[in-house]
């Protein structure tokens, strides 16, 4: 009897097996009709999935990991004369079939950044950054535009010039009181000076309280940790607080020091009356007088989240990957020496009304963003059945069927590396951003209605202030090792640019992230470096060398140790 019952129960678990099979192998195959049996990636496992994204390319099963970093436009190349140029479809089998499509093509991108209502935000890949409320980059229609109207009066001329004078101040206090005269500096971690530098800035354009580089140690009343501290418990203590259930936050003394720092920066009063940024978000909310709902608490939280988590990770990490591209190109770091001292030609610090003029800096900037984009794909979902124009790899134009409801990356690693617009597409030349070049296709910060509200604000104004003040004064190069004494160019800028992308989940983070998928990856250097420091001379005719070594895989953001080493240059 008990063998029946046992035979009974293989067969009805056998059976649903293969009935559930069955149906999705069905599902997949008229998913694939409908992007109209067109060549492209046919796999098992959906392409964002966590183990999709644990694997290593398995053909038919999955693309692995990093995918889209890893193949770039490289993906797109495929020896078919019908397989669009800069356009693939996608079709997946599992956990439910799917089907989907991602393009590197700029005049098909700026198509859906321009069509806000055909081409919606992909809300199911943002549930992470709804943690702390409703925020300007998760939402869509009329309850995005109340967000940005709010949010555009904190994004002004008098801001830039704020995030500009405090960028140059906590440099020269960290030249000051940290790296003062000494001949040699080791720092361990690169990644530890950007978020920094970041850190600070957010500190005091952000929340109007100016920090200095080395301690904040006046506690205010009513308080039980300093300013400083709060924001650095922050910013590494997001992910605990994220998936440990607040009645347990009491449970352990590193998650009560993560609950008390977040009750510090919880309460949008606390915020000071000055004119830094998230007062004004607060002001602003304030004052709507036309009748419409005013942004909540809740909401106000989630601004303040996601621009400190634009203005502060994206910053460290492109500054970062900027040191190990100049480190690897001399003659650019030469170019972007001579430049800065012929606009600075006494020597003296940048002011924000020389950020016009440091038209270099800013190419650096942009070239570093080219090849190291903040974020690798944007997801959007297709509203309604249409219709996108591209082009095969022979130069045919044709015109895809985007069912509705369709998934779509647009490609920004793909297009930023597509040889259509961009001349030997792996290589750092900043100096194609200071001739014609089509601006469509480049797109690090989004774009449309939608593109990033603080590109300016929070990160081209501070990055070029940071970049330039310490290429002013300090040199970078790759540090030479007897191991790698033979080792190709191409080996060592493998090596010294290694990096590994995932979205990270605090405001400032550098230790703990988590893995997402393809769709949102900020990207960060594991890469090895250190500062080195010289005695400090005119700044016209003295820099010190920054020495990187890459060795090793780090956890993500990691850019880690080195040894002594220090020239000076004449």
């Amino acid at each position: 009897m008990a063998d029946s019952a046992d035979s009974t129960l293989s067969v009805l678990v056998f059976s649903a097996l293969a009935i559930y099979t069955i149906r999705l192998f069905i599902a997949f195959r008229r998913n694939v009709r409908a992007v109209g049996n067109h060549p492209g990636y046919r796999t098992i496992l959906f392409g964002n999935s966590f183990i999709a994204n644990l694997l290593p390319r398995i053909p038919g099963v999955t693309q692995g990991r990093m995918t889209l970093w890893r193949l770039k436009h490289k993906g797109y190349q495929m020896d078919d004369p019908y397989f669009c140029y800069s356009f693939a479809r996608q079709v997946y089998m599992w956990p439910k079939s799917s089907f989907g499509f991602r393009m590197a093509d700029a005049a098909a991108i700026k198509e859906v950044t321009s069509s806000r209502t055909r081409w919606t935000k992909a809300a199911q890949q943002y549930q992470l950054l709804r943690y702390f409320g409703d925020n300007i980059l998760i939402t869509e229609g009329d309850e995005w535009k109340r967000h940005r109207r709010t949010a555009n009066p904190a994004f002004s001329e008098r801001n830039n010039r704020m995030v500009w004078n405090e960028a140059v101040r906590i440099v020269n206090d960290m030249f000051k009181n940290d790296w003062q005269d000494r001949p040699e500096i080791v720092v361990e971690n690169c990644v530890d000076i950007t978020m920094r530098l970041a850190l600070l800035v957010i500190g005091s354009a952000g929340f109007g309280r100016s920090i200095s580089w080395e301690s904040d140690l006046q506690i205010p009343p009513g308080h039980h940790m300093s300013f400083k501290d709060a924001l650095h418990v922050v910013s590494t203590g997001l992910f605990w607080k994220l998936v440990i259930p607040e009645w347990a936050m009491c449970l352990t003394q590193k998650w009560r020091t993560i609950n008390q720092a977040f009750s510090e920066l919880d309460e949008p009063e606390k915020i000071s009356e000055r004119h830094d940024l998230f007062s004004n978000l607060l002001v602003a909310s304030e004052e709507e007088a036309d009748g419409s709902k005013k942004l909540s608490d809740s909401d106000l939280r989630g601004n303040i989240f996601i621009f400190m988590l634009g203005g502060h990770e994206t910053t460290a990490h492109t500054l970062c990957f900027c040191f190990g591209l100049l480190a690897l190109y001399q003659d650019e770091q030469d170019n972007l020496f001579q430049h800065i001292n012929s606009v600075l030609s006494d020597g003296r610090p940048p002011t924000y009304e020389d950020m016009g003029a440091l038209t270099y800096s800013l190419a650096v900037l942009y070239e570093t963003l080219r090849l190291f984009p903040p974020v690798i794909a944007i997801p959007k979902t297709c509203a309604e059945a249409t219709t996108l124009a591209t082009s095969t790899s022979s130069g045919e134009r044709r015109v895809v069927a985007v069912p509705k409801g369709s998934l779509i990356n647009l490609h920004i690693a793909g297009l930023h590396c597509n040889p259509k617009y961009w001349k030997d597409p792996l290589e750092f030349r900043p100096r194609r951003f200071l001739e014609d070049y089509n601006r469509d296709a480049f797109l690090p910060f989004s774009g449309g209605a939608r593109s990033c509200i603080g590109r300016r604000y929070i990160f081209e104004t501070e990055s070029i202030a940071f970049l330039t003040k310490i290429i002013q004064n300090y040199k970078i190069e790759v540090k030479e090792e007897p191991q790698f004494a033979h080792e190709t160019f191409a080996k060592r800028r493998e090596r010294v640019l290694d990096c590994k992308y995932g979205i990270t989940l605090s405001i400032k983070y550098t230790n703990l992230s988590v893995e997402y998928g393809a769709s949102n990856g900020y990207i960060a250097l594991k890469s090895f470096v250190q500062f080195k420091n010289l005695n400090r001379l005119t700044p016209c005719n003295t820099q010190s060398f920054l020495a990187i070594e890459g060795e090793g895989i780090q956890p993500l953001n990691a850019i880690r140790h080195v040894k002594e080493w220090v020239v000076h240059r004449k």
